[in-house]
Order: C-alpha cells, then sequence, then structure tokens
C-alpha cells in the first residue's frame, strides 16, 4: 500500500501547477469561465484540519504550501497568507512580536529570577512553545546515513524523543509477559537500521532509563545493521505510512493519559506535521489490552485504529519513517508534576492544544444566553470525595436567575467522552472537589473559572494545569467552612484527605462562586456585554 506523505503532495501539487502554466503558455488554455468550472484544487486542503487562527502559523513554516495556496484560486484560506509572520515563536524566523502569545506574570519570584520579562522568559521555556525550541536545540544524529537509501535515527538529549528512517524491528521471537514496558523486550540485532552508528554516543544519552521517561530501554539496543533491510528482502511488512511510537500512562485516568495527548502534540510541533494520515503504535510488551476510557480523542491525531506492538509479533517489520513521541512523566516534562515558576501563566501552547483537539473532534463553542452564566457542578459517584450537602449548594445557586445551573457526573457508560467535552467547553463556571475530571479544564473556554472545591491539601495540581491553560483557579481558602466527613481512610496509608467526603459552609460556597462570576463577566473574550449592575 503506497501513501503520500505532506511533502508528497506538495510536489505532486507543485507539477501540476507546472503543467498549467506549460498549457497557458502554449495557448492551449480554455477560456477563463470553463477553467474555473473544470479546475481542482492543487492541494487535498481537507486534510489540514486546523483551527482558522492556526492556519497563519502552518503557512509561516510551509512556505511551500503557502505558495501553492496563493497560486490556487479554490484555496480556502487565502485570507490566512496575511498572516504568514505569525509564528509560534520556536521557529528561528519567528519575529517576537509576532509570536502566537506571552505568557502573564504577576510577581518577580526571586528564588528564580529578578524580573518581569526575565519570568515570563522562563515559564516560556518551562511550559510554553520555548519547550519546543529546547528539545529541537537538543536533536543529534546517532545513526547517520551514508546512502540517500540509508536509514537515519536523530534523538533528543536523553532519548526522549527521536525520529528514524528506514526503521527495523524484528519481533519473530518476542519476550512478552505481564510487564507493559520490559526492558530487556529487545536484544542487539533486533532493532536498528542501515547506517553509521555512534554507539558511545547513544550510550551516553541513556541515563534516564524509566519507562515513562525516555526511549532508552528500546534504543540502547539500536544496532547499525550489515545488510539494508529494505533492499535484501529482510522485511515481512513494509509499513509505508508515518507511524508515531508511544508508551502510554493509565487510559482510565484523565490527568494522566491526557499527558500522553498533551506530549504527542508537542511531538507534532517537533516534527513539523499535523497530518491525521499517521499509524499510532502503542508501544507495550505485555500481552494485556490497554483500558481507554477516552479513545474518542485519539481521533485529533490519527484517521486509523489505534495499533498494539503486539499485533506486529512473529514479523520482522520495516517503517519508512518512525517517530518516539515524547513520554508522560519525563524529567522536567509537561504536565505531570512540572516544577514551574510561581506567579506566571497563560501557555500558549496548552492554548493551542485545547483548541486543536476541540477543532478536531468538531466541539462547538454554542453562544451563551444572554444575560447567563453556565455553571457546571461536576458530581462524584465514587466513594470517596462526594460532596455531602451538594443538592443544598445546587439550590443555593439556582436562587440566582442570571446562574445557569446543572449537575453532571461523568460516568463513561452514560455520557460520552465527547459529550462530556461538549458540556465542559460550554461551561463557563466548572465546578467539582480533586480528581482527575477536573482535567477537563484543559478544555473550557478562555474566559472560564474552574473551582477545585476543596484540593484536599494536593494544592498545585489542578492549580498549575489551570496555570498551564490560562483559565482562572479558585479553591476553598477557609478550612474552618469546610468538614470531612473523618479523617480518611486510605488503604496503606491510613488517614488521608483524599479518602473521606466533605460538607461545605453555604455562604462562603455562594461568595466563591459569585467571586468567579464577576471575574466570567469582565473577562476580555466573554461573549457578551453585560447590562449594567446584574450581578
Amino acid at each position: 500500500m503506497v501513501s503520500f506523505s505532506w511533502f508528497g503532495m506538495l510536489v505532486l501539487a507543485a507539477f501540476v501547477l507546472f503543467c498549467e502554466w506549460i498549457a497557458v503558455d502554449s495557448g492551449d488554455s480554455p477560456s477563463s469561465d470553463t477553467e474555473d468550472a473544470l479546475k481542482k484544487p492543487l492541494f487535498n486542503y481537507s486534510s489540514v484540519s486546523l483551527p482558522d487562527e492556526h492556519i497563519g502559523y502552518l503557512f509561516h513554516n510551509n512556505l511551500t504550501l503557502a505558495k501553492i495556496c496563493e497560486s490556487d484560486s479554490l484555496c480556502p484560506f487565502k485570507e490566512h497568507l496575511k498572516k504568514m509572520q505569525s509564528c509560534w515563536g520556536y521557529e528561528k524566523t519567528c519575529q517576537p512580536e509576532y509570536r502566537y502569545s506571552y505568557p502573564m506574570c504577576s510577581v518577580v519570584d526571586g528564588g528564580w529570577v529578578n524580573s518581569i520579562s526575565a519570568a515570563q522568559e522562563l515559564f516560556w521555556k518551562q511550559a510554553d512553545f520555548g519547550y519546543v525550541r529546547k528539545q529541537m536545540d537538543q536533536m543529534k544524529v546517532l545513526c547517520e546515513p551514508q546512502k540517500p537509501e540509508d536509514s537515519s535515527l536523530v534523538c533528543t538529549s536523553l532519548l526522549l524523543h527521536c525520529t528514524a528512517s528506514k526503521f527495523y524491528l524484528d519481533l519473530r521471537n518476542p519476550r512478552r509477559n505481564q510487564d507493559r514496558y520490559k526492558e530487556d523486550f529487545l536484544q542487539d540485532g533486533e532493532i536498528g537500521g542501515h547506517c553509521k552508528l555512534n554507539k558511545a554516543a547513544l550510550l551516553a544519552e541513556g541515563q534516564h532509563k524509566s519507562p515513562l521517561q525516555s526511549w532508552s530501554s528500546e534504543l540502547l539496543s539500536y544496532s547499525a545493521l550489515k545488510l539494508h533491510p529494505f533492499e535484501n528482502g529482510e522485511c515481512d511488512l513494509i509499513v509505508e505510512k508515518p507511524a508515531v511510537f508511544m508508551k502510554l500512562d493509565a487510559g482510565v485516568n484523565m490527568y494522566h493519559h491526557f499527558c500522553d495527548f498533551v506530549n504527542l502534540y508537542i511531538t507534532q510541533h517537533l516534527t513539523g506535521s499535523f497530518s491525521r494520515d499517521v499509524y499510532i503504535v502503542m508501544w507495550d510488551t505485555s500481552f494485556y489490552e490497554y483500558g481507554d476510557l477516552f479513545k474518542e480523542t485519539w481521533s485529533a491525531f490519527t484517521e486509523h485504529d489505534v495499533i498494539h506492538l503486539k499485533s506486529f509479533d512473529s514479523k520482522r517489520v520495516c517503517f519508512k519513517e518512525v517517530t518516539f513521541s515524547l513520554l508522560p512523566r519525563m524529567r522536567y516534562g509537561l504536565f505531570y508534576n512540572t516544577p514551574l515558576i510561581s506567579d506566571c501563566y497563560n501557555s500558549g501552547m496548552f492554548r493551542a492544544f485545547s483548541q486543536h483537539v476541540l477543532h478536531r473532534l468538531r466541539i462547538q463553542q454554542e453562544k451563551p444566553k444572554e444575560n447567563k452564566i453556565r455553571v457546571t457542578l461536576l458530581s462524584r459517584s465514587t466513594e470517596y470525595r462526594r460532596i455531602l450537602n451538594q443538592q443544598e449548594l445546587i439550590n443555593a445557586m439556582k436562587t440566582l436567575t442570571f446562574l445557569e445551573v446543572q449537575e453532571v457526573d461523568y460516568k463513561y457508560k452514560e455520557i460520552g467522552f465527547l459529550e462530556q467535552l461538549n458540556i465542559t467547553h460550554n461551561s463557563d463556571i466548572f465546578i467539582g472537589l480533586h480528581g482527575a475530571g477536573l482535567t477537563h479544564l484543559l478544555f473550557l473556554p478562555d474566559w472560564a473559572v474552574v473551582f477545585e472545591l476543596y484540593n484536599c491539601q494536593d494544592e498545585s495540581c489542578y492549580f498549575d494545569l489551570a496555570r498551564l491553560r490560562g483559565v482562572r483557579y479558585v479553591t476553598w481558602q477557609k478550612k474552618n467552612k469546610v468538614f470531612p466527613q473523618d479523617k480518611g481512610h486510605h488503604p496503606t496509608l491510613g488517614e488521608h484527605p483524599k479518602f473521606t467526603n466533605y460538607l461545605f459552609d453555604v455562604q462562603e460556597f455562594m461568595r466563591l462562586v459569585l467571586s468567579a462570576a464577576e471575574y466570567v463577566k469582565q473577562h476580555p473574550r466573554w461573549p457578551f456585554r453585560w447590562k449594567r449592575d446584574e450581578l
């Protein structure tokens, strides 16, 4: 099966454009009216599938596509050609004034920097598109092709992310067991390519040998093959389309699983391709299937089913183009346990991720009802972290006519994930107790407030995630007005605030809700201008 990359499609389009020029020059072209009626687009523009706001950035990084669009009367993106100076920030050609966005910092954290501008720059490098620039700067060739038809391996420091061409993988004798990320799964000669390998440089990058922190366990066995597998019949299966290898975190927990998706999106920026005509291969060395409560999200990244590595067992598989994605629990990675400078927020990269996923999953922002603020309270039907006086809080909010209140319980068997996203994206205030469901804050509109009713002494988790996304974060402050059912019952650690239920003072709750509503009303992106004194 033959497939074309974006580059191949662009070359083909350029050839068609040249042929049309020859026809016009020879005087054999039909009339302009007939030509417009018969003409076909020079590129499959529907394959772009990006938010309108992102098209100018695509053109900045893909001048060939921009030129095709400019010369093609059927290009639907003409207006974006005026915005080609727009850049994400990691491009070497990017002028600072045309960056996608800048972080906001309110206070100088003397432990990190000595000025607001330095704080902004540090946050941008820690958690924004500056992070992409850092990874790009670390890329080095570890296996160098000697001829055009040879293989290659290029990686960042510590093997956090790699790209490979003409990649050979021998799974005729897989060493599978119950471990999802078996360290000795591959041996020398079972993974590699026909290229000049710098083995010492490869081994020097293997310092972070941990399943979800690097690709060390998999790539330290990479071998320089004497024979070219693509040329010598060594491949039982040749995968023509680009493939992305991923090692996944827990698919039943939204917080952990969306570390996978965020890092896949960052990887797309590193490779410069947002094509959905790619295979996602789940690198898993176990016999088990992977439970995924958020599988609908994959369609934002691929138009194909996710492939389990074991589907290649008993074969020698040759991939023409492979990417090893950034991983969910890298040291100083994003976003699990990321150390962030304090008092800074609004990562453009996380906002772009949110826009990208929502656009490709076709989640629309519905126009709010006039003079209404939409409040969603996330209920929990779990044993712990339930709101004991939940109905009392809901009834209190409903006494205010400008609040449109709904209670939801995101049980995956009752509310599909796409429907969950639609509810979340059309909420102005999103309320819930500490738990993975608050990861939905990634998909709130820009003007929204996430109200973590109680953080259960895990203070930074969703506070930091809200800072990254750039939405307002509110949580309970007055400990004398929240009442735990007991001291908690962790199965092994004993007393624990995450393993009990809570009752909340209604008056204090309403004070925080009103504060959140006032923020929404005053936000410059809020789509309504309220009548004065509504609140």
